[in-house]
């Protein structure tokens, strides 16, 4: 299976895991309790003027955006090990560059991958990501930025990234 298709997110056995565990409370206790909610706030009345019935509404939206996401994400996930410490900037390795001459310390793949982390994640399929793809240490490229700037990158290091 290629991870470059459009379609396919690399994943970490446990952030499949994590994932998998949320969607299944999502889909099964997650979802009876917001239907208990919104039972509950038609049963006050007037659905015009109340909001817990609107704000239960909205949250149940949320939430099948999220099942629909998680479950696109799961059944297209190449899951596997990190990737080999080889300096290759590839989806699962956290990249040290330099970006339009800041450094800048981010991880190639996935929202998902990170978890609650605060780094700062680029997609493998965006501008950025495509264009460092295969590059090493010392490597430098160009990319053009959705604002139409040319945008350029030295690689300084790619290893592994670990939750």
């Amino acid at each position: 299976m290629s991870t470059n298709s459009a379609s396919v997110a690399w994943l970490t056995q446990e952030s499949y895991d994590r994932l998998k565990a949320e969607l299944e409370h999502l889909s099964g206790p997650g979802r009876t309790e917001i239907v208990a909610r919104i039972e509950q706030a038609r049963s006050e009345g007037d659905l015009k003027e109340n909001g817990g019935y609107h704000a239960a509404k909205e949250e149940q939206g949320k939430t099948e955006a999220r099942i629909r996401q998680l479950t696109q994400l799961l059944e297209t996930a190449h899951v596997g090990e990190a990737p080999a410490d080889d300096g290759v900037v590839e989806p699962g390795m956290l990249v040290e560059a330099r970006v339009a001459g800041d450094v800048e310390t981010f991880l190639l793949g996935s929202r998902e991958i990170a978890g609650d982390s605060s780094i700062d994640v680029y997609s493998e399929k965006s501008p950025l990501g495509a264009s460092i793809q295969g590059l090493k240490a010392g490597d430098s490229t160009t990319y053009t930025a959705p604002n139409g700037k040319s945008i350029s990158v030295e690689i300084i290091s790619a290893k592994p990234y670990i939750a």
